[in-house]
């Protein structure tokens, strides 16, 4: 295990207007420990499970990224195509939704997503740096949506907050 700090684990993301292990339980992603050694890395996914580092910067943005990831980039996602995306486009569609995501649900984060995906951008090959793909795109505001829905309440549990 890694630690680098004291205290009490921090609990999962749970806001009125989203839970995190609600999302995770209906998209059927099981966060794992973090086990990686590299202080760099802020999370990681490996088929359907996700880890966020404990000493994560902004760990509701890792959280949605990696999200995306399971969703749009590993045999058990519901977007994989036949052929992989390069690496480069695979970070800007994950990121892309942690900023959505972000944005949406008016979380700290957008700014460093949005100099994250420019310097993916950047680095791409093979396709116009300026612009994402429109089938990324498309990609992106769905697995953004799928992730905001899936940590949203029901109606009854709407109502539970109200009172």
């Amino acid at each position: 295990m890694i630690s680098q700090t004291f205290g009490n684990e921090l609990g999962p993301i749970t806001i009125p207007e989203w839970d995190a292990e609600r999302a995770l339980k209906s998209l059927c992603i099981e966060q794992i420990t973090f086990d990686k050694t590299d202080g760099n890395c802020q999370g990681f996914a490996r088929g359907s499970q996700i880890a966020i580092n404990p000493v994560a910067q902004l760990p509701h943005k890792t959280l949605f990224h990696e999200m995306a990831h399971v969703l749009l980039h590993t045999s058990e996602g519901d977007f994989t195509d036949t052929e992989q995306p390069p690496r480069n486009l695979r970070e800007v569609e994950a990121e892309s939704v942690a900023l959505l995501c972000c944005e949406a649900l008016n979380l700290e984060g957008a700014e460093y997503a949005r100099g994250y995906i420019q310097n993916w951008l950047y680095q791409a090959i093979g396709y116009n740096a300026d612009a994402i793909p429109e089938k990324s795109a498309q990609r992106i505001f769905r697995a953004a949506d799928q992730i905001l829905r899936a940590g949203r309440p029901t109606k009854e549990q709407s109502a539970e907050y109200a009172n």
